[in-house]
């Protein structure tokens, strides 16, 4: 049994909270905002963006970051993408040397085009960080349904330890070298569920959604060679997996604001309504960036990021998508 905290008590900490405590072990969770904290302490549970997945009596909750640090063999850092960085730097004053911290958000910070284990080991670099990513919405990690994902890690012992932590019969967790390439699905998948939505909102079907994720996992391949990553990785479960689940469920927060976006919502609509942070959003802009830098073809991603920063309509990118010249879909023809 291990003392862990959770950083940041989203819907995503809050199911990662039920499965660890469930597993045995002690937990604390830490918020910035003494309303998320006392809501806690009164439910024992998130009643606004998991309500149903409670949380035993003896969990403790904190806004205080030192006591969140203090004495925990693992800290699980769940805050948004956005606030990652901030976040880790607060922190750093109480993180020993050698602590594992496993991040559990994903993203890519638009400034720097740095994963997330790269702002954390930058900001807390007496750290030991690990990752963890894969087709895992929080609702139904709350409700004990089976689920696989994949941990992260510089070396075997770090990604065993997190893989030790974390399996239990309904989760579970397979370990991996590939930490670039894990993070990259991770964020770039949120983009492709942005796309996947629109397309939904502007009333395509079934043909549309498939063309989209397999596309989709093309482009995610094109720009993982250009960055060294294993192949393997991307059509794996924090790749091809988390691109298949965030697409096709209405779950993912990405898809929903891809709804509204093809209805005709703007981006700022669109999160104002799903009312949690959309780091598809986020990651269109670096995406773009990257594949720029790379001189990698991602005509999806730049779709997307012209309905978001462009003022291009949905249906507009759509048709510019339909309409490229032909192309082969594998190469080698004589």
């Amino acid at each position: 049994m291990a003392a862990i905290s959770i950083i940041g008590c989203g819907s995503w900490g809050t199911a990662l909270a039920w499965l660890l405590c469930n597993n045995g072990h002690r937990l604390t969770m830490w918020s910035c905002f003494q309303e998320e904290v006392d809501m806690y302490r009164q439910f024992h549970q998130n009643t606004d963006k998991l309500p149903g997945v409670l949380l035993p009596e003896d969990v403790v909750y904190t806004t205080d970051l030192q006591q969140a640090c203090a004495e925990k063999e693992l800290l699980v850092m769940a805050v948004p993408s956005p606030f990652l960085r901030h976040t880790a730097s607060s922190m750093k004053p109480f993180v020993r040397e050698g602590q594992r911290i496993v991040n559990v958000s994903k993203g890519i910070e638009e400034n720097t085009l740095m994963t997330m284990s790269e702002i954390l080991e930058e900001e807390i670099p007496q750290a030991n960080v690990a990752i963890l990513s894969g087709p895992s919405h929080a609702e139904e990690v709350g409700r004990g349904l089976p689920t696989a994902i994949v941990a992260g890690a510089h070396d075997r012992e770090s990604a065993v330890a997190v893989q030790t932590w974390f399996m239990s019969p309904v989760f579970r967790v397979y370990t991996s070298p590939d930490m670039r390439g894990i993070q990259l699905g991770a964020a770039l998948k949120n983009v492709m569920a942005l796309a996947a939505g629109i397309a939904d909102g502007l009333g395509y079907g079934d043909n549309t959604k498939a063309a989209l994720i397999t596309r989709g996992s093309v482009e995610l391949a094109r720009l993982g060679r250009a960055l060294g990553v294993s192949e393997r990785t991307i059509y794996g479960l924090s790749g091809i997996g988390d691109l298949i689940v965030t697409c096709a469920s209405m779950h993912s927060r990405n898809r929903r604001a891809g709804i509204l976006i093809g209805q005709g919502r703007t981006m700022q609509e669109a999160m104002d309504e799903v009312h949690q942070i959309v780091e598809g959003v986020y990651s269109a802009r670096a995406g773009k960036t990257l594949a720029d830098r790379y001189g990698v073809d991602m005509p999806i991603v730049q779709a997307v990021h012209g309905v978001l920063f462009e003022n291009k309509s949905a249906a507009e990118a759509v048709h510019e998508l339909m309409q490229r010249v032909g192309k082969d879909e594998i190469e080698g023809w004589e």
